[in-house]
Protein backbone atom coordinates (compact mmCIF):
# COMPACT_ATOMS: atom_id res chain seq x y z
CA UNK A 1 0.00 0.00 0.00
CA UNK A 2 1.56 3.30 -0.98
CA UNK A 3 1.52 6.45 1.14
CA UNK A 4 -1.07 7.96 -0.48
CA UNK A 5 -3.57 4.95 -0.12
CA UNK A 6 -2.93 5.25 3.59
CA UNK A 7 -3.47 8.16 3.95
CA UNK A 8 -6.66 8.28 1.81
CA UNK A 9 -7.88 5.22 3.90
CA UNK A 10 -8.06 8.03 6.92
CA UNK A 11 -10.67 10.02 4.96
CA UNK A 12 -14.17 9.88 4.97
CA UNK A 13 -16.03 7.86 1.90
CA UNK A 14 -16.73 10.67 -0.13
CA UNK A 15 -13.53 12.16 0.33
CA UNK A 16 -11.31 8.88 -0.75
CA UNK A 17 -14.21 9.19 -3.66
CA UNK A 18 -13.11 12.22 -4.56
CA UNK A 19 -9.43 11.97 -4.06
CA UNK A 20 -9.24 8.73 -6.19
CA UNK A 21 -10.82 10.82 -8.90
CA UNK A 22 -9.32 13.82 -8.50
CA UNK A 23 -5.73 11.35 -9.12
CA UNK A 24 -7.31 9.47 -11.88
CA UNK A 25 -8.10 12.88 -14.38
CA UNK A 26 -4.31 13.93 -12.60
CA UNK A 27 -2.92 11.28 -14.37
CA UNK A 28 -5.11 11.13 -17.82
CA UNK A 29 -4.35 15.46 -18.29
CA UNK A 30 -0.79 14.30 -17.65
CA UNK A 31 -0.87 11.70 -20.10
CA UNK A 32 -2.11 13.85 -22.58
CA UNK A 33 0.63 16.54 -22.04
CA UNK A 34 2.95 14.21 -22.71
CA UNK A 35 1.69 13.50 -25.83
CA UNK A 36 1.77 17.28 -26.69
CA UNK A 37 5.22 17.57 -25.57
CA UNK A 38 5.66 15.40 -28.47
CA UNK A 39 4.23 17.65 -31.28
CA UNK A 40 6.41 18.50 -33.95
CA UNK A 41 4.81 22.42 -33.47
CA UNK A 42 7.15 23.93 -31.00
CA UNK A 43 3.70 26.35 -29.24
CA UNK A 44 2.19 22.41 -28.04
CA UNK A 45 5.86 21.54 -26.78
CA UNK A 46 5.68 25.29 -25.06
CA UNK A 47 2.31 24.84 -23.93
CA UNK A 48 2.94 21.35 -22.64
CA UNK A 49 5.91 22.63 -20.52
CA UNK A 50 3.74 25.72 -19.09
CA UNK A 51 1.27 22.65 -18.23
CA UNK A 52 3.42 20.01 -16.94
CA UNK A 53 5.05 22.27 -14.81
CA UNK A 54 2.08 22.18 -12.32
CA UNK A 55 2.43 18.76 -12.29
CA UNK A 56 6.32 18.57 -11.72
CA UNK A 57 5.82 16.74 -8.04
CA UNK A 58 4.46 13.64 -10.36
CA UNK A 59 7.33 11.38 -11.89
CA UNK A 60 6.21 10.65 -14.70
CA UNK A 61 6.91 14.39 -15.94
CA UNK A 62 10.20 14.61 -14.66
CA UNK A 63 11.56 13.30 -18.39
CA UNK A 64 9.12 15.42 -20.85
CA UNK A 65 9.96 18.45 -18.33
CA UNK A 66 13.81 17.75 -18.82
CA UNK A 67 13.56 17.05 -22.71
CA UNK A 68 11.23 20.74 -23.01
CA UNK A 69 13.96 22.51 -21.12
CA UNK A 70 16.23 21.41 -23.94
CA UNK A 71 14.38 21.60 -26.83
CA UNK A 72 16.36 20.76 -29.60
CA UNK A 73 13.78 22.36 -32.37
CA UNK A 74 12.98 25.92 -30.49
CA UNK A 75 14.72 27.79 -27.32
CA UNK A 76 11.17 29.47 -26.60
CA UNK A 77 10.23 26.05 -25.56
CA UNK A 78 12.85 25.95 -23.21
CA UNK A 79 11.98 29.57 -22.66
CA UNK A 80 8.46 29.03 -21.59
CA UNK A 81 9.11 25.56 -19.71
CA UNK A 82 11.81 26.93 -17.21
CA UNK A 83 9.76 30.27 -16.82
CA UNK A 84 6.76 27.81 -15.54
CA UNK A 85 8.93 25.67 -13.45
CA UNK A 86 10.63 29.01 -11.71
CA UNK A 87 7.27 30.26 -11.09
CA UNK A 88 6.59 27.45 -8.49
CA UNK A 89 9.40 28.65 -6.35
CA UNK A 90 9.76 25.35 -4.74
CA UNK A 91 12.58 22.70 -5.11
CA UNK A 92 10.85 20.67 -7.12
CA UNK A 93 10.90 23.02 -9.95
CA UNK A 94 14.24 24.49 -9.26
CA UNK A 95 15.74 21.32 -9.20
CA UNK A 96 13.98 20.48 -12.57
CA UNK A 97 15.44 24.07 -14.27
CA UNK A 98 18.75 23.70 -12.32
CA UNK A 99 19.59 20.08 -13.91
CA UNK A 100 18.90 20.96 -17.24
CA UNK A 101 21.07 24.55 -17.07
CA UNK A 102 24.17 21.86 -16.04
CA UNK A 103 23.39 20.38 -19.11
CA UNK A 104 22.77 23.10 -21.41
CA UNK A 105 24.61 24.37 -24.01
CA UNK A 106 25.60 28.15 -24.00
CA UNK A 107 22.17 28.90 -26.31
CA UNK A 108 19.78 26.63 -23.97
CA UNK A 109 21.52 28.70 -21.10
CA UNK A 110 21.31 32.07 -22.18
CA UNK A 111 17.57 31.78 -22.69
CA UNK A 112 16.91 29.48 -18.88
CA UNK A 113 19.42 32.96 -17.57
CA UNK A 114 15.74 35.30 -19.00
CA UNK A 115 13.54 33.09 -17.67
CA UNK A 116 15.61 33.29 -14.17
CA UNK A 117 15.40 37.43 -14.66
CA UNK A 118 11.39 37.27 -15.66
CA UNK A 119 10.97 35.79 -12.74
CA UNK A 120 12.96 37.23 -10.09
CA UNK A 121 13.65 40.86 -11.38
CA UNK A 122 10.41 42.33 -9.70
CA UNK A 123 10.60 41.65 -5.72
CA UNK A 124 13.78 40.62 -4.04
CA UNK A 125 11.60 38.69 -1.14
CA UNK A 126 11.16 36.16 -3.94
CA UNK A 127 14.85 36.45 -5.46
CA UNK A 128 16.27 35.57 -1.90
CA UNK A 129 13.88 32.90 -1.25
CA UNK A 130 15.25 31.15 -4.74
CA UNK A 131 18.86 31.26 -3.61
CA UNK A 132 18.01 30.22 -0.13
CA UNK A 133 16.25 27.21 -2.19
CA UNK A 134 18.75 26.77 -4.52
CA UNK A 135 21.56 26.95 -1.97
CA UNK A 136 19.60 23.35 -0.28
CA UNK A 137 19.89 21.84 -3.82
CA UNK A 138 23.79 22.32 -3.71
CA UNK A 139 23.66 19.50 -1.26
CA UNK A 140 21.19 17.59 -3.58
CA UNK A 141 22.16 13.37 -4.60
CA UNK A 142 22.13 14.49 -8.25
CA UNK A 143 25.64 15.97 -9.57
CA UNK A 144 23.57 18.16 -12.59
CA UNK A 145 21.26 19.35 -9.59
CA UNK A 146 23.95 20.31 -7.83
CA UNK A 147 26.67 22.46 -10.28
CA UNK A 148 22.80 23.21 -11.97
CA UNK A 149 21.77 24.74 -8.34
CA UNK A 150 25.00 26.86 -8.27
CA UNK A 151 24.62 27.80 -12.05
CA UNK A 152 21.32 29.29 -10.46
CA UNK A 153 22.61 31.12 -7.58
CA UNK A 154 25.22 32.95 -9.67
CA UNK A 155 22.23 33.71 -11.84
CA UNK A 156 19.45 34.78 -9.53
CA UNK A 157 23.16 36.92 -7.66
CA UNK A 158 23.49 39.34 -10.57
CA UNK A 159 19.91 40.09 -10.36
CA UNK A 160 18.95 43.90 -8.49
CA UNK A 161 15.11 43.47 -8.58
CA UNK A 162 13.02 46.11 -8.65
CA UNK A 163 10.75 46.28 -5.31
CA UNK A 164 12.66 46.00 -2.16
CA UNK A 165 11.13 45.43 1.37
CA UNK A 166 10.67 49.15 3.09
CA UNK A 167 12.71 50.47 5.03
CA UNK A 168 11.66 52.18 8.74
Amino acid sequence: MSVVDAELMDLPAWAQQNAAVSNEVRSVVVARLIRLAESPDYRDRADAGRCLANFAEMPETRAPLSGLILDADNTFVTRATAEALLRRQDSLGFAAVAAGLAAADPNHADWIRTAVLDVFGVFSRDRDAAVRECETLTEAPDELVRHGASQLIAMLAEINPILRPARD
